[in-house]
């Protein structure tokens, strides 16, 4: 972060237009597109941690997706096909490095090449730059030591550091005039009347934490893997509901980071929630493999023993999650067995590159995913937003849900967010 950009939380008495709860990538961006459209107001963005952007948007594969697997017209499909070419615009303007590696789907089995062929003619709908379906010599060609009978090839997928990226908005909206305060995990959201009584402005909203108060006429939260317990303390639904998933990565030794050029992916299974394991390089020129998905003991609990009662308790008590582990034992079981026996994870990776052995691998770092579920066990797919009635509710607006590939569809999300805070607040 750059020294001096960002202040704590010894603001008392704060008075702004618009605050902004969470700076993750998607705060970030959506405060950054807010300010450039209304210079005139005073924005503030909260965030609890002391750096901004150190959950999800600090621990993800760093891909710039190109849209292949969402469905035809949908939200996620046009988000990210626009967030794309938003993104590597903007890294080219700005100056954040990135690659165009290009990724490669592979189908290792001959009954993927149906779901394949599928895929193909999903990113195509979708509008997908250059993508194309080539044979086992093309694979080779692309990636000498994978072996597959089939794949498809999207140049324009890309690699970014997507926390350097989201530092970036941050400088954006503070350069624009905004005010970025961290340390402040807001506790309450609340209303009190400005003095002098019968003032203009009439009624505010209070965001607290002990000791401190933030004094605003709207909030907009992007609280990501607290985006449920911020909409209950305003008063807002308590789903969808927010259940962590971490995701635990292998590294390549760095002698046999020669293995991978781009993005291997495996074809999807869509018996399974999650699109499977895969090779992925970094800017820094590591490699990474993985992730699985298991269950997170702790909403931020980026190690296999990181326990929180609370967290793990909200989440086991869920009928949602339980409906969930209900229809997916099999896969779960063998996720976490996977995520305990590296050479388990190792097995599944051979399929793709026959030459990896254990000993090329290193435990690597993990991410948590904030998964939204409704009451009926299923993955929420889509954008959701909260607002609510009463003084209060009616002056919030809450992005319960910005599913993946959120980072690579933060620019086009930020647009759509900006859209809905101008649709219900009177800016």
């Amino acid at each position: 972060p750059i020294p001096g950009l960002y202040l704590n939380c010894c603001l008392f008495f704060s008075t702004h237009d618009v605050a902004v709860v969470g700076a993750g990538i998607v705060g970030l961006a959506s405060a950054r597109e807010l300010i450039l459209r209304h210079p005139s107001l005073s924005f503030v963005l909260l965030e609890k941690e002391k750096e901004l952007a150190t959950h999800q948007s600090g621990h993800n594969s760093g891909v710039i997706h190109s849209g292949i697997y969402y469905t035809p017209g949908s939200l996620k499909a046009r988000l990210c096909v626009r967030g794309a070419t938003l993104a590597y615009e903007y890294c080219e303007k700005k100056g954040v490095p990135y690659k165009r590696c290009g990724k490669l789907i592979v189908a290792v089995e001959q009954e993927e090449i149906p779901r394949l062929k599928a895929l193909y003619d999903r990113g195509m709908k979708n509008n997908v730059r250059d993508l194309s379906i080539v044979d086992a010599k093309g694979i080779r060609e692309r990636e000498p030591y994978c072996r597959g009978i089939m794949a498809l090839d999207s140049p324009y997928t890309g690699i970014v550091d997507w926390r350097a990226v989201a530092l970036r908005y941050g400088s954006d909206f503070e350069e624009a005039g905004g005010t970025v305060v961290t340390e402040y995990e807001v506790s309450d959201i609340s209303t009190v009347k400005e003095s002098p009584a019968g003032s203009a402005e009439g009624k505010k909203l209070l965001l607290q934490i002990p000791g401190n108060e933030v004094r605003c006429r709207y909030v907009l939260t992007c609280g990501g893997l607290y985006s449920d317990r911020l909409s209950q303390i305003s008063g807002c639904s308590p789903e969808p509901r927010i259940v962590p998933f971490r995701g635990d990565y292998l590294v390549l030794k760095p002698e046999k980071c020669y293995l991978v050029r781009g993005n291997i992916y495996p074809v999807p299974d869509p018996r399974f929630p999650f699109l499977g394991v895969h090779f992925t390089p970094r800017m820094d020129g590591s490699v990474w493999l993985g992730p699985n998905a298991v269950l997170a003991f702790k909403r931020e609990g980026y190690k296999m023993y990181d326990f929180n009662a609370q967290d793990f308790a909200d989440a086991l008590s869920f009928r949602g999650l339980q409906k969930l582990i209900f229809r997916n034992v099999t896969y779960g079981i063998g996720e976490m067995y996977r995520g305990v026996f590296t050479g388990a994870q190792v097995k599944i990776l051979r399929k793709f590159i026959p030459e990896l052995s254990l000993n090329d691998v290193l435990r690597g770092p993990a991410g948590v995913r904030a998964q939204a579920l409704d009451h009926d066990g299923n993955l929420v797919d889509d954008f959701v937003f909260d607002g609510g009635v009463g003084d209060v509710g009616s002056r919030v607006l809450h992005v319960r849900n910005a599913p993946s590939p959120a980072a690579t569809s933060s620019l086009a999300i930020a647009e759509m967010i900006a859209d809905e805070v101008e649709s219900r607040f009177d800016l």
